[in-house]
C-alpha cells in the first residue's frame, strides 16, 4: 500500500485529544465524514500504554477498516507490527526511515515528519511513501512543535522532489487550508480543527472544499 493519489484530508488523534467526547464518536464522525487517513497518535499526559493503548488501538484500527481508511501508527512500528497497521509514522527524533522500513515491510505505508529539504530528501531516499511537514502556521497540539514555517518548506520540496507526497500539518483549518493545498500538498493533516468541531462531517467537507479554492502552481 503506497500513499493514496487522491487529495488526502488526514486526521490524527490519540485518546485525549477529544476532550470530553468519546474519541471513537469523533473518529468515526470524521470517518462518516470522509477522512482519507487516520493516524494514531498517543503522545503525552495521561497517555495509554500497554493492553490499555493496545484495546485502544484495535479499536480505532476497526473502526478504520469498516470504512476503508488507511490505520497508521505513530512512533510505535512495534506496536503497528503487533496488529498489522496499514503502516506508521516516524519522527526526527525516532529510530531512522530506513530501519522503520525494514522492520515494516516494503507494502506498509511509511511517513516521516521533516522540517526542511534536507530531511525530506534523506526520507525519501529511506523509503518514505510520504512526508509530512511543518508545522505550517502555529498550533497548539503539539507542545514541543517548532516555529511555523509557513508554506515555503512545502514548496521547496515539491520543487526539488515533485513526486514525493507531502503533507501539509501544523495549524491547519478550513479557512487556511486553500494557501497549502495550493503548494501542492498530496494532503492536509489535522487535529484539533476536527476534534474541537460541532460539525465534524462539515468541518471535514470544508477541508476538502478548499482545495478546490486554492490555486493549485
Amino acid at each position: 500500500m503506497k500513499f493514496s493519489d487522491k487529495p488526502s484530508i488526514y486526521f490524527i488523534m490519540g485518546s485525549r485529544n477529544s476532550g470530553e467526547r468519546n474519541p471513537f464518536v469523533v473518529l468515526e464522525a470524521a470517518l462518516e465524514g470522509g477522512i482519507n487517513h487516520f493516524q494514531l497518535r498517543e503522545k503525552g499526559e495521561g497517555a495509554l500504554s500497554g493492553t490499555e493503548l493496545l484495546a485502544f488501538a484495535l479499536h480505532c484500527q476497526l473502526l478504520c477498516n469498516a470504512y476503508k481508511v488507511p490505520f497508521i501508527i505513530n512512533d510505535s512500528v512495534e506496536l503497528a507490527c503487533q496488529i498489522g497497521a496499514d503502516g506508521v509514522h516516524i519522527g526526527q527524533d525516532d529510530l531512522s526511515a530506513s530501519q522503520a522500513r525494514k522492520l515494516i515491510g516494503k507494502e506498509k505505508v511509511l511517513g516521516v515528519s521533516v522540517h526542511s529539504l534536507e530531511e525530506a530528501r534523506k526520507a525519501m531516499e529511506d523509503g518514505a511513501d510520504y512526508v509530512g511537514m511543518g508545522p505550517i502556521f502555529g498550533t497548539t497540539s503539539k507542545a514541543d512543535a517548532k516555529k511555523p514555517a509557513g508554506v515555503e518548506g512545502i514548496l521547496a520540496v515539491k520543487k526539488e522532489f515533485p513526486e514525493l507526497p507531502v503533507v501539509g500539518i501544523g495549524g491547519i483549518t478550513a479557512e487556511n487550508a486553500g494557501l497549502v493545498w495550493a503548494a501542492g500538498v498530496s494532503g492536509v493533516a489535522v487535529i484539533s480543527t476536527i476534534t474541537e468541531a460541532k460539525d465534524i462531517a462539515g468541518q471535514v467537507a470544508a477541508l476538502q472544499a478548499a482545495n478546490k479554492e486554492g490555486v493549485r502552481k
